[in-house]
């Protein structure tokens, strides 16, 4: 097994391959990789087929931890043109089933902003790196926590094209600061989400302006939180949670997302 260590500012990690497929002209590959000590499993997709190194694509996951949600969407990045990588903000093994257990890791992982970026930079400096990724056209996308998440790394002046937060929360203890942010910000979320009230989207509106950041924001009307995931019908019966999907948003969000991506990397 091939090992690859590098050194960071933040944080240092070691990388292994630990499986390889191939889904018809897309090559995947489940990762292990270490941060500042710490084991994370992450999930890497593109299409072998295109010669010519591409943009990449950072998916950071839900409050449930990295699972097969977040995979999919990388791979639905990887048809799409671009080497995706589906990180892990918790650590291998850290995912829930549960609402409690998701609480839990999220409030594990949020309680110090610098493991936050340690990890993200991590994960990002591995995307870089990777044989198909031109390291200079990176984005990065996140849903629920993810969203939080990427709107942070924006907000802390992270170098990428652009971030997109699907159904994230909006508000931070981290405000965007003028001529800090270097990403373009694109927000989709839901009209009727009680996770993400209206006050949340307006004080983005407004803290984005007075930080003349390039926003572009959709709300969609009636629509609750964590619309992109087919699993969030079952997922509010369950556990009595005001979540659900709807495939017009998701469709929208995703359109819209893709559009954004042939922008900002073609400037």
């Amino acid at each position: 097994m091939k090992t690859i260590t590098t050194a960071l500012s933040a944080a240092t990690f070691a990388l292994s391959l630990t499986s390889t497929q191939v889904i018809a002209d897309m090559q995947t590959e489940t990762v292990e990789y270490t941060v500042n000590g710490d084991t994370f499993t992450g999930y890497i997709a593109w299409d072998d087929d295109v010669e010519a190194k591409r943009p990449g694509v950072l998916v950071v996951h839900e409050w449930w931890g990295h699972n097969e949600f977040a995979r999919g969407q990388a791979e639905k990045l990887a048809k799409a043109g671009y080497t995706a990588f589906a990180l892990d903000m918790y650590g291998s093994g850290k995912v829930a089933d549960h609402p409690d257990d998701a609480k839990q890791f999220m409030q594990e992982a949020t309680s110090d902003i610098d493991n936050i970026k340690s990890r993200f930079m991590a994960a990002m400096e591995l995307l870089q790196n990777h044989d198909s990724v031109d390291g200079d056209r990176i984005a990065a996308q996140g849903y629920c926590f993810g969203g939080a998440v990427v709107l942070n790394m924006a907000r802390l002046g992270v170098d990428l094209d652009g971030v997109v937060s699907y159904h994230g929360a909006l508000g931070s203890s981290i405000k965007a600061e003028a001529g800090k942010v270097n990403a373009r910000v694109q927000v989709y979320t839901g009209g009727a989400d009680q996770m993400v009230p209206s006050d949340q989207v307006a004080d983005l509106v407004r803290e984005m302006q007075d930080a003349e950041v390039d926003l572009t924001l959709v709300s969609f009307p009636g629509v609750l939180h964590s619309f992109t995931n087919p699993e969030a019908d079952r997922i509010g019966k369950e556990f009595g949670m005001p979540v659900g999907y709807d495939n017009a948003a998701a469709k929208r969000s995703w359109d819209g997302t893709l559009r954004f991506y042939n922008e900002i990397f073609a400037e």
